[in-house]
């Protein structure tokens, strides 16, 4: 099989600028997939059909969507799909920030937005009750001349959607390559101990010794803190894990499966048709189509 690249884009950002942003009226999506260095705030209204791609998460959206990727290596790209509007408009913020602990984003105003802008590096999409929010401020965003301006309405959009409810992950966690995380030391020790051992029958008795606790107790809990079962956790786990297999190697479908801990290929056929929507081959078959060699 054909060996096949994304596309890493080179952001028109310069070394002292903040922000970059293009406002685009258009009839069709035509840029291939990709990733960049820069964070980017993706609104897009008037394309309902157009197809969403951020790492393994497959979307058609509506008449608006609004997606936040703060990850360089996670790939994503919208497709015309069977859209048909003529009067589409994109608004693509790139922006160059710095969150880390000796920065700004680490004071107590900033901490809701550090919280999302790390959430995001699996891909952020927004709900359209915090779209209509912030929508005036996008739709105007371009238009301001000043500099110093333009960085505080786009700071201001990002505090609105840090504070909004609703917004969820796009990409899984074992496919995007983030470091688990977790509030809970329990849950965090369990959580490590599957990211290690995804790859083999995982008892549900190990895992509630990991944590201290009984296996009914643990289910409740487990439930409780991350709104998935076990088996669906590690099922998403394994997805993940084998959907990056799919679009970076050419192992066979069969290899995959195995690797990624599914005791048989019907079973991972069956599983994989069900979450995602598509068979294996299908994803992988998606993926290339929307890759181009560099």
């Amino acid at each position: 099989m054909e060996e096949r690249r994304i596309i890493h884009e080179i952001t028109p950002l310069m070394g002292k600028d903040v922000l970059y942003i293009a406002d685009r009226r258009k009839k069709e999506f035509t840029y291939p997939i990709h990733n960049h260095e820069v964070f980017e705030l993706n609104f897009v209204e008037h394309a309902a059909g157009v197809k969403r791609i951020v790492g393994d998460s497959t979307e058609v959206i509506g008449e608006y969507d609004l997606v936040l990727i703060t990850s360089p290596d996670l790939e994503h790209v919208w497709e015309q799909n069977t859209c048909v509007s003529e009067e589409i408009r994109e608004v693509t913020v790139q922006f160059d920030f710095h969150i880390g602990d000796d920065t700004l984003f680490a004071r107590t105003p900033f901490l809701s937005i550090r919280k999302m802008m790390n959430e995001a590096r699996k891909g952020l999409s927004f709900p359209i009750s915090a779209i209509l929010k912030v929508y005036p401020m996008l739709d105007s965003l371009s238009s301001i001349k000043e500099g110093f301006y333009a960085v505080t309405q786009f700071l201001t959009i990002l505090y609105e959607l840090s504070k909004c409810e609703g917004a969820r992950p796009l990409a899984s966690s074992s496919y995007a390559k983030i470091a688990v995380e977790d509030d809970s030391r329990r849950i965090l020790k369990v959580k490590n101990y599957i990211s290690k051992n995804y790859r083999d029958e995982i008892r549900l008795n190990t895992v509630a010794d990991i944590a201290g606790m009984s296996p009914s107790a643990f289910s409740r809990f487990f439930k409780l803190h991350t709104g998935r079962s076990l088996t669906d956790y590690i099922i998403d786990i394994r997805l993940g894990s084998a959907s990056r297999l799919l679009v970076d190697t050419s192992r066979s479908i069969s290899e995959i499966s195995f690797e990624c801990g599914f005791n048989n290929l019907s079973n991972f056929n069956r599983i994989f048709k069900k979450k995602k929507n598509c068979s294996p081959t299908e994803f992988r078959e998606n993926y290339r189509k929307t890759r181009i060699i560099v």
